[in-house]
């Protein structure tokens, strides 16, 4: 572990260039520079809590429905927790409406085409 200030050191050449890239290509892959590097703030232990949780919640699932009486309903499978990146809700719906109306203005220039009048 380095015990000082690398880039003070490195402006004041007390370190090398190489030395300086060595220290920063040793730092966590969750610490604030990783984090800043990937958009998010989840740390690995994160996406693993995350994970861990959506095949405890698959099981459950599975093992439920395969044990469950004739008469019960089945459980559907659960949703998978949320991820940074993954759009929301919001976002979803907005997205499900773009393509509705996409696809009716296809539908409707493909009946224009066909039978000119109708529309």
């Amino acid at each position: 572990m380095y015990g000082g200030d690398p880039i003070g050191d490195f402006y004041r050449g007390d370190i090398t260039l190489r030395r300086l890239r060595v220290l920063i290509e040793g730092l966590p892959p969750d610490g604030a520079l990783g984090r800043a590097a990937s958009g998010h703030a989840w740390t690995l232990a994160d996406m693993r809590d995350a994970d861990t949780l959506d095949v405890l919640g698959r099981l459950f699932v599975a093992t439920y429905n395969a044990n469950r009486a004739e008469s019960a309903p089945e459980l559907p499978w659960p949703d998978p927790v949320p991820r940074p990146g993954d759009p929301t809700p919001k976002q979803k719906a907005k997205a499900a409406k773009r393509e509705k109306r996409a696809a009716r203005e296809g539908y409707e220039d493909i009946v224009a085409q066909v039978a000119p009048g109708r529309i």
